[in-house]
């Protein structure tokens, strides 16, 4: 495309109205609800994995919080008041790879993604089965052939 052919952007539109423009698309308040949704469902997931699942596994395999599973690399360090010979040392975290947190996260994308999958399922099924749109003649003519039919059928 050549500089010739570009078109000027529209002085009149302010970045507000160019703005309002962009919400008022259906794409954008899809996008938006979908957000919310999503994150309600997040926390709906996060409930059910930690508070439904985990525990009886937890359960059968001893008791084991599925949250406190780590491997312990450096433990932590409390703080050291300073004397007055030494200066005061700060207290140090421990440094761990929690891989109870990582199982947790792992179960709750496999329900996410199982619910999408089939949530898109039920979608793409239902839309095989929906009647297609009709417009207002196209209603008269099926009415129009649905009466024709009745005075045929009493001619007989």
């Amino acid at each position: 495309m050549s500089t010739a052919d570009a078109k000027p952007p529209e002085e009149s539109k302010t970045v507000f109205q160019e703005f309002a423009d962009f919400i008022a698309r259906g794409n954008a308040l899809d996008l938006a609800v979908g957000v919310v949704m999503g994150a309600a469902f997040n926390k709906i997931v996060t409930s059910i994995v930690n508070d439904l699942v985990m525990p009886p596994i937890g359960y059968v395999i001893g008791g084991v919080d599925f949250h406190q599973l780590k491997i312990l690399l450096k433990g932590a360090q409390p703080a050291v008041a300073a004397t007055a010979t030494t200066p005061a040392i700060p207290e140090v975290a421990e440094v761990a790879i929690r891989y109870g947190s990582f199982i947790n996260i792992l179960i709750e994308f496999f329900i996410v993604a199982a619910s999408v999958f089939f949530a898109v399922k039920v979608v793409n099924t239902m839309m095989a089965y929906r009647l297609p749109f009709l417009t207002p003649a196209d209603e008269l003519a099926i009415a129009e052939k649905k009466v024709a039919d009745e005075k045929a059928a009493e001619k007989k």
